[in-house]
């Protein structure tokens, strides 16, 4: 009788398990979510410190239940530190959440390639540079006289600022990518091969992006950080934190910069306004639109409602429910998202997961995209 009684009890955990699985998914698919009680709880009231604009979602056009329900799903998740909504220029939501603080400088990971980006145009405008199509290697003329592979005298700024200068992505290969953490990174333009030729084919290098920051330090005889601050976050009034270094003493440009959620959603706000910040025009309209054109579609899979990801210079693109966007992204979920269509910019800072990576890390990672990708897909167009 035991056995049986032992049984019955087995087959009723497993008659409740699917029972509960059952009125789960049927949830998830009638899109059950908080109530209009719970939202009423939520306080996405922006911080009164500092020098922005503060308004409200409702004098901003946008619904408050919304607002609050993103707010309220992002107290969910375990390693979200920030979230931000800027539309029209004001500031209209904020929260942080577990380490995070209004204070806080977040480790941006590969936004700041975005960054680069951006002082790769502003040496333009300083004249340290004349083209985006000087050719790469002339500003390594140390390494000059070991390029055996002739396509590299070929490579253009303009194809490493679109990720098409033919270097390999570092995570197709153990080798490659130890030698992202080696800290010992001019050689490797001579070293490391081509794996096609340059304009030619979208390939995602981290190494690619820190030579660009190499270049701009070398064209304009200083440090990366030092022009960033001087022509890029002082005239919005942000500060950089601190930008580790490689051996060499350059500024690791593809990642590692510390900002603000607030700092880093001024920096989005210039790209939303066409350079403009505050009726001051820190950084040409021109270069605004080639750095946020895409130049190569389908540069990574879907992610939740990111849907047709492409690529500009080291700004992604995306089209996201019914509004095209452009973003800003680095590992552990960071993402700094401009909505043209509705004058609004989201920021998300979160737990870097410095030198964590692979399924762990990844969900995480898609956990903010997919509460960022729900709440613009629920956004109506104009």
């Amino acid at each position: 009788m035991a056995h049986k009684r032992k049984e019955c009890k087995t087959k009723n955990q497993k008659a409740f398990f699917i029972f509960a699985s059952t009125i789960l998914v049927l949830a998830l698919l009638l899109g059950c979510g908080p109530s209009a009680e719970e939202l009423e709880t939520v306080d996405y009231t922006p911080q009164s410190v500092g020098e922005w604009k503060i308004s409200t979602p409702e004098k901003e056009g946008l619904d408050p239940e919304l607002v609050a329900e993103l707010y309220y799903n992002a107290a969910e998740l375990e390693t979200l530190y920030g979230v931000l909504v800027v539309k029209n220029g004001h500031l209209i939501a904020e929260d942080y959440f577990n380490e995070g603080s209004v204070d806080q400088k977040a480790l941006l990971q590969s936004a700041a390639k975005s960054i680069t980006s951006a002082l790769v145009g502003l040496a333009l405008e300083q004249g340290c540079l004349s083209s985006v199509d000087q050719k790469m290697i002339d500003f390594f003329p140390d390494f000059a006289d070991q390029i055996d592979d002739p396509r590299k005298r070929e490579i253009t700024l303009r194809d490493m600022l679109q990720m098409r200068a033919g270097y390999p992505s570092e995570e197709s290969d153990q080798a490659l990518w130890e030698a992202v953490w080696s800290d010992d990174y001019v050689h490797l333009v001579a070293d490391f091969p081509l794996t096609s030729d340059p304009g030619t084919e979208f390939q995602y290098s981290n190494l690619t992006a820190h030579w660009l920051g190499i270049i701009v330090a070398r064209a304009c005889d200083t440090d990366l950080k030092s022009f960033g601050q001087d022509h890029l976050f002082d005239p919005l009034g942000a500060e950089i934190g601190d930008w580790r270094k490689d051996s060499d003493g350059y500024n690791w440009a593809a990642g590692e910069i510390h900002v603000s959620a607030r700092d880093a959603a001024k920096f989005g706000l210039l790209f939303l306004n066409d350079g403009q910040f505050e009726g001051n025009q820190i950084i040409s309209a021109d270069w605004v639109r080639d750095s946020l054109q895409t130049y190569s579609n389908n540069a990574y899979d879907n992610i939740g409602e990111f849907r047709d990801i492409g690529y500009g210079y080291q700004w992604w693109s995306a089209e996201v429910g019914d509004h095209d966007v452009n973003f800003a992204w680095g590992h552990g979920g960071q993402l700094i998202v401009l909505l043209d269509d509705l004058n609004m910019v989201i920021v998300v800072t979160a737990d870097p997961m410095y030198e964590v990576y692979g399924s762990d890390s990844w969900r995480h990672e898609k956990a903010n995209f997919d509460l960022v990708g729900d709440f613009i897909a629920s956004l109506p167009s104009k």
